[in-house]
């Protein structure tokens, strides 16, 4: 696997990583910027997305449909995402054309137009996807489980509301844009066949004069936790439980990761095993890993039938509090070998090396290389796990459920 990460960081605080993947003839790259959801005001909430929607409508010397062609020509698979900390854009192409792409995503969070004829048809295309959350009932049920399991505002839904967004101005995504789409903390990740001294004078070029700024420290308040079932008339019920677990940049976050994963990793785990298969009360079940900088969780769902949600909330349950007694060696020898696939797979992507070596900066502040990975996850052993799971079980959990009757709680 490719040990070469490479780093270069501007003066004004935004660091350029690349990782050379020679054998390609494509290139990817993820621009991360320091302005996510957490940022949006109490009353405001929605604010980084409706900002994150007017940048993709004209910037530089392009309008919203120049802007689009543009990358359309040269081949660009591009996106753009939201979350608790930034706001991302990502795109893989040809090699040959990365300095291009670089430069109109330059112009996108440096000189967009945010152009007033067009506020009103972005605020409509942000009200859709909170209207397309009332509809998703998943999606409800996690996005309610973040919120009551994280302190605000690193629950909160990257949406909004209706409104939050109504009540919105241009003027309020002016100054949202102008406060903290800023370079200190900004992260450009590239990822395949790279000329690093041209890239990196393309940066110096495209970024090296963008001015930083000062950004205020996120005013926290406690989690809510607890227990909320949400009613809805319907023949399913979703099922979510969280609880705390150890955020990615602790030393433990492998033994918890190794953990989850005899929980939940493939087809022979035990939710799946004992939810799904051996009883058949759901058609879908997993647990994850989920973090911010200072709080890691475990969140798990499980969608089902309402005339087999007890049964299945009392397993999922059970299942979570028999992890306390620890894994075994088997189940571990598993778990190892899908990671390490999964690993496998990552080393042929170049979006998906772009953007984890982003999330690593972001989280750890240096870059993990696969290898360094495979070595971490190819020391664990089953010893090491129980220990972590006897002094960190499984507990207090939070727990969401949405459909026709409330569930009584399972003993934990």
């Amino acid at each position: 696997m490719n040990k070469s990460i490479l780093v270069h960081r501007l003066e004004n605080g935004l660091t350029l990583l690349a990782e050379p993947m020679g054998w390609l003839e494509s290139a990817a790259f993820s621009l991360v910027t320091p302005a996510g959801y957490a940022w949006d005001p109490a009353d405001q909430l929605g604010l980084a997305n409706l900002t994150c929607e007017m940048l993709q409508r004209g910037c530089g010397e392009r309008t919203s449909r120049q802007f689009v062609d543009d990358l359309e020509r040269r081949g660009v698979d591009w996106s753009s995402s939201i979350s608790h900390a930034h706001t991302n854009f990502g795109g893989a192409l040809l090699a040959e054309n990365l300095p291009t792409a670089l430069s109109i995503f330059a112009d996108l969070v440096r000189r967009p137009h945010l152009p007033e004829d067009q506020f009103d048809d972005a605020r409509q295309v942000c009200l859709q996807e909170v209207r397309a959350v009332e509809d998703d009932l998943y999606t409800r049920v996690i996005q309610e489980l973040r919120r009551r399991q994280y302190p605000d505002p690193f629950g909160r839904a990257r949406q909004g509301t209706k409104e939050s967004l109504s009540a919105m101005s241009l003027d309020d995504v002016r100054g949202f844009f102008e406060r903290y789409f800023q370079p200190d903390g900004a992260i450009l990740s590239v990822a395949g066949k790279i000329d690093w001294n041209a890239l990196r004078t393309t940066v110096e070029d495209l970024f090296g004069d963008w001015v930083p700024q000062p950004v205020s420290a996120w005013v926290e308040t406690p989690a809510a936790r607890g227990h909320e079932h949400i009613a809805h008339s319907s023949a399913q019920t979703h099922i979510g439980i969280a609880y705390d677990s150890v955020p990615y940049a602790h030393p433990d976050y492998f033994l918890a990761r190794a953990a989850v994963g005899v929980l939940s990793d493939g087809m022979s785990s035990r939710f799946f095993t004992e939810v799904r298969e051996n009883r058949g009360l759901s058609y879908a079940v997993w647990a994850s890993n989920a973090s911010t900088q200072n709080y890691g969780a475990v969140i798990c769902y499980a969608g089902t039938g309402a005339d087999r949600a007890q049964q299945t909330l009392d397993v999922m349950v059970a299942e979570l509090v028999k992890l306390r007694d620890g894994i075994r060696h088997d189940e571990l020898q598993r778990v190892k070998v899908r990671i390490k696939s999964g690993l496998v797979m990552q080393q042929e992507s170049s979006p998906a090396r772009a953007a984890s070596n982003a999330g690593d900066w972001y989280y750890l502040g240096r870059v993990q290389t696969l290898d360094e990975v495979e070595q971490i996850i190819d020391a664990l052993t089953v010893d090491q796990i129980n220990a972590y799971l006897a002094a960190n079980p499984p507990q207090n959990f939070t727990i969401v459920t949405l459909g026709q009757d409330a569930l009584a709680l399972p003993s934990q």
